[in-house]
């Protein structure tokens, strides 16, 4: 299976629809607010991963962790219908335009 960003989020539609989380009496309704809330919560779990240390103690577990958060980044990208490879690609386009720091790199 490739890795492409079309490929995972293929995946990601995959289970949810084999879990029948899109039909409409699922308990787990797959809206943007709620996939959004889901996301934060997830990128939360990312964060104590690094609460009160600066090192990684279980690769494994926030490998986990980023994994969720990708695929509701996923999710939440197919839901609104925005192509997530495009919108990078602008979005860094942009950045490269601003200026940050610009005095403290070295």
């Amino acid at each position: 299976m490739g890795k492409d960003l079309q490929t995972l989020t293929q995946a990601m539609h995959n289970f949810v629809s084999q879990k029948g989380w899109y039909g409409t009496e699922s308990l787990r309704p797959q809206t943007p607010k709620n996939i959004a809330i889901s996301l934060v919560l997830e990128a939360n779990e990312v964060l104590e991963h690094f609460q009160w240390q600066s090192e990684i103690t279980n690769k494994a577990e926030l490998s986990s962790e980023l994994a969720d958060v990708t695929l509701y980044l996923l999710q939440l990208a197919q839901i609104c219908k925005i192509d997530l490879e495009e919108a990078v690609l602008k979005k860094l386009e942009v950045n490269y335009q601003r200026d940050w720091d610009q005095n403290t790199v070295k």
